[in-house]
């Protein structure tokens, strides 16, 4: 029987993770097949128990699964225990499963390849999901000490902020709701702003209607397409980036635990987007 890697989110229809790895499982002659799982939280426990069978490689997981996927495994990456989220899956060969989050170095590579550097940033998150999790951890783990978390449910950023900030007496993390007249001023000032939630699949979602950025902010939708927020951040003269490179990256990092071996970066974004890498 030919092995299984799934992904498992609600919804997954959307997903380029099929169409990228399952390139890539053949240009490395990987006798394996990636597949997306539309799983919703009462299908999930079920979901994770069929893992450990021996047909499967592992799981890719996305939202809404990313927190409550971890009570279910045997075991964290440091990293992932740290973040308190996990995207990918390990299933070992005694059917144990260990979390990982790779989500984080993805984020961090591709706001290299932007150009970024972590010195004397403001730097706002939309959101508080598993999502802003991992991004939230990474800045603060590259040297960002000016973070906001923003988001609806206040509470869940003020958590996060908690998180993060623990044993980090140079970091400034503060929280704010998105409907606070505060953002305002917060989002004027950043350099870099990151859309961690998952409005801007559908056109017309935006988190912030009007942000207001400048020359001086780099803005950043996690979501792989342009988006609503992306284009009024360009049209206010803002860097707009959206999370192609973010998307390839943390599924070659999963891609190499699956397999021991190096993922094909190039092939899995052409299969992904239909174009060669973009810089």
């Amino acid at each position: 029987m030919t092995p299984e890697i799934i992904l498992i989110g609600d919804p997954v229809s959307h997903s380029r993770s099929p169409a990228m790895h399952n390139a890539a499982l053949a240009a490395l002659g990987i006798a394996a097949h990636y597949r997306a799982v539309q799983t919703t939280a009462a299908e999930l426990p079920d979901r994770i128990t069929a893992l450990r069978q021996p047909t499967f490689l592992g799981a890719n997981v996305t939202l809404p699964h990313k927190e409550a996927v971890i009570p279910l495994l045997d075991e964290l990456e440091p990293t992932a225990a740290r973040i308190g989220a996990v995207n990918t899956i390990v299933r070992q060969p005694d059917g144990r499963l260990i979390g990982a989050n790779t989500d984080a170095p993805g984020l961090l590579a591709d706001l290299a390849a932007a150009g970024w550097t972590a010195t004397r940033q403001e730097v706002v998150i939309l959101g508080a999901s598993g999502a802003a999790r991992a991004a939230a951890f990474a800045l603060v783990d590259a040297g960002v000490t000016s973070l906001w978390i923003v988001n609806r449910n206040l509470m869940r950023a003020v958590d996060l902020v908690a998180a993060v900030a623990a044993n980090q007496p140079a970091l400034q993390a503060r929280a704010l709701a998105l409907s606070d007249p505060v953002v305002a001023e917060v989002v004027a000032n950043c350099t870099l702003l990151i859309n961690a939630t998952a409005l801007g699949w559908r056109d017309g979602e935006i988190p912030l209607p009007d942000p207001p950025v400048g020359p001086h902010c780099l803005v950043y939708d996690m979501v792989y397409r342009e988006t609503a927020l992306l284009r009024a951040a360009a049209a206010r003269g803002a860097r707009a980036r959206d999370g192609r490179g973010m998307l390839v990256e943390q599924g070659a990092l999963a891609f190499e635990r699956w397999t021991g071996r190096s993922a094909p970066r190039a092939i899995m974004w052409q299969a992904a987007f239909g174009e060669e890498p973009k810089p």
